[in-house]
């Protein structure tokens, strides 16, 4: 079994947490774009989804699946995404694709919180994944300079890139995290950072970590 077919695996099994006539979130990545062809095959069942980014939202349309504005909805059952690391304590680090601000938004609006992972995925403790900071644009330089004077850690500029919402992204090497909620509390509170990609304050209600011996499921 491949890693891609293991994250289809995960994606298939995620269809079991979605409910007739509800509001879907999805989120962003491979996985997530793996789950959005499985919840195509059932689009008839559900009123909608809610894309946590553009190029979610332009393949849920694809899908003949109606995009919902995120700000018309006032709770959703259940938001489903990828993570570029997780551990068994359900803590993820999230945001590789850039789109950790509008995850965080449909995290917290979600009932339910479905994380779907490849085994390749899974860590002891965060951080071999560089941590995602998104970061207002002329703060940059000041966000650098905190994390190498107070948290530790290589901020590096993601060169080239910007956020759905116009904003810059600054990925932070070399971290060992071992307090993930502690963190992401404290990265809350520096100024010019928009959100990190810590998901350890709202973190998944279920993980389903798929394997070449088959599926796994943490809640």
């Amino acid at each position: 079994m491949t890693q891609d077919d293991m994250k289809k695996a995960a994606a298939k099994a995620a269809l079991e947490y979605v409910t007739v006539g509800s509001i879907v979130g999805v989120g962003t990545g491979s996985t997530a774009n793996h789950f959005i062809d499985c919840l195509a095959t059932i689009k008839g069942r559900i009123d909608g989804a809610v894309a946590s980014s553009l190029e979610t939202a332009t393949r849920l349309k694809k899908h003949g699946i109606e995009v919902i504005d995120m700000n018309m909805v006032d709770v959703m059952a259940v938001y489903v995404d990828g993570a570029d690391e997780a551990t068994r304590y359900l803590h993820l680090i999230k945001g590789g694709g850039g789109a950790l601000t509008r995850e965080k938004i449909a995290a917290a609006l979600s009932t339910k919180f479905v994380c779907i992972v490849d085994e390749s995925k899974m860590v002891d403790v965060l951080g071999d994944f560089p941590l995602p900071v998104e970061v207002i644009p002329m703060a940059r330089s000041y966000v650098a300079r905190h994390f190498v004077k107070h948290l530790g850690g290589e901020p590096v500029y993601r060169t080239g890139f910007t956020t759905d919402n116009g904003n810059v992204i600054l990925d932070i090497y070399g971290l060992s995290i071992m307090e993930p909620v502690k963190l992401e509390t404290e990265l809350n509170h520096v100024t010019g950072i928009v959100t990190n990609g810590l998901f350890a304050r709202r973190a998944p209600d279920v993980l389903i970590v798929s394997g070449k011996n088959g599926i796994q499921t943490l809640t």
